[in-house]
């Protein structure tokens, strides 16, 4: 799967939260100062090029909805991080975060017991 710009990104969170949406909505969703409808419309367009985002034709307008949900997505990028920079080992990425303090102890037990729970 293709990575997305911040700016992709940003906007491609924009359409998984509101899930069918005009482009007036997704420039009202953006945090202010919000960017030109036109700045939109072209990431949108680009969104929907990458196979990210579909239309649906409603009169004169277009509805967009996503083609590549927020849990593929995420999968995927985290996939790639971790192939990237930690030789494609979930062990060593969490390593990392211990080291970094990123993750706490409390929140690794809570993941192990969630995997322990997986198994069964």
């Amino acid at each position: 799967m293709r990575s997305l710009t911040k700016a992709e990104e940003q906007i491609m969170q924009s359409i998984w939260r509101l899930n069918k949406a005009f482009l007036k909505d997704i420039v009202e969703a953006q945090p202010e100062p919000r960017p030109h409808s036109n700045t939109v419309a072209t990431i949108v367009k680009i969104l929907v090029d990458k196979g990210f985002v579909g239309i649906t034709p409603i009169g004169r307008v277009h509805q967009y909805y996503p083609l590549v949900s927020k849990e593929e997505y995420s999968s995927s990028y985290i996939r790639n991080m971790v192939e990237g920079y930690f030789e494609g080992s979930f062990s060593n990425a969490v390593s990392f975060m211990l080291k970094q303090k990123d993750i706490s102890v409390k929140e690794l037990e809570l993941l192990l017991q969630q995997l322990k729970n997986k198994k069964s």
